[in-house]
């Protein structure tokens, strides 16, 4: 890519911290960076010649997009970035990639058939025998999640057999697909965000639950400090990333007793975290990826799939 190039970065808030931090990068290396809301693009499908339209005007294509999708939003937003790589634009992460992601039950079974590491999970929505689905993965304590849950919103421990068939109850009362997963004690309501950037993670810190909570997210009060991982770990967060097909994630992994576990890809992972506990210039290196492999029409998946 030129050394001045016209960069998008599709976000419904120039004001969050990661979309403040992602054009300061970007002009700072004399790029054009320009804010999108995704919501208020609109495109004309059916055309020879593929157009975004924003506020009356036709979007230039740009040389790369860089989607901060939400997860309320990842339809319509993922319908957007497949129009950008219709019209050759590059994508940092492809339109298949991230709906792939937002999936939490197929990019466990990916993952699974690849061989990552996973806590023992199960899949339910109205199952005939809820000690079965319990028994699975190893009884209480456990946690159950929803399968639409974002930053540990819908995500409950349940530390009795009994108060896990009461959420399994709830859930199907409210017609929700859950995933029922082993609790790992081991852990001690920590986990580790790896932000991967191409083929390597260019930062890493361990989140703790606040007093009382088992939920890591520092969003929920969690605390961040950086960390120094294992090969394993390494390997283990690369590996989930690429199996996503994304070449921007935040690979979330519980060091277990039979070795690190994946718990969730995130294919839109927020900056403000992993730069406050690492001192790393993480936006920088998105666009030190870009300048590398941003090429026209470079998007493997061209919108299909």
């Amino acid at each position: 890519m030129s050394d001045a190039a016209n960069i998008i970065i599709l976000s419904r808030n120039r004001k969050l911290y990661s979309t403040r931090r992602l054009v300061e990068a970007g002009e700072a290396r004399g790029h054009t960076v320009r804010v999108i809301d995704p919501l208020r693009c609109y495109m004309n499908i059916t055309s020879n010649r593929p157009e975004i339209h924003y506020k009356g005007e036709v979007l230039p294509a740009g040389d790369a997009v860089i989607p901060r999708i939400g997860a309320s939003i990842t339809f319509y937003g993922t319908a957007v970035v497949r129009q950008f790589e219709m019209m050759g634009t590059f994508s940092v992460n492809e339109s298949v990639a991230i709906s792939r992601s937002r999936d939490k039950l197929r990019s466990l079974q990916l993952l699974s058939r690849k061989g990552i590491g996973l806590p023992v999970t199960g899949f339910g929505y109205s199952p005939d025998d809820n000690q079965d689905l319990i028994s699975l993965v190893g009884g209480a304590p456990m946690v159950i999640k929803l399968l639409e849950g974002t930053q540990g919103k819908g995500v409950v421990l349940a530390e009795t057999n009994k108060a896990a068939e009461s959420v399994i109850d709830a859930f199907r009362g409210l017609r929700a697909f859950f995933l029922t997963q082993e609790f790992i004690k081991e852990a001690g309501g920590a986990d580790i965000r790896c932000f991967v950037v191409g083929d390597k993670v260019v930062g890493s810190m361990m989140r703790q639950a606040k007093e009382g909570e088992f939920r890591s997210n520092v969003h929920r009060g969690g605390s961040a400090r950086p960390i120094r991982i294992t090969p394993e770990e390494r390997s283990t967060a690369v590996r989930a990333a690429k199996i996503m097909g994304l070449n921007v994630a935040g690979v979330d992994i519980m060091r277990s007793n039979h070795g690190p576990v994946v718990l969730e890809v995130n294919s839109s992972p927020g900056l403000e975290g992993i730069e406050g506990a690492t001192g790393k210039d993480i936006a920088g290196a998105i666009y030190t990826f870009i300048e590398k492999h941003g090429k026209a029409g470079k998007t493997r998946t061209r919108g299909t799939g």
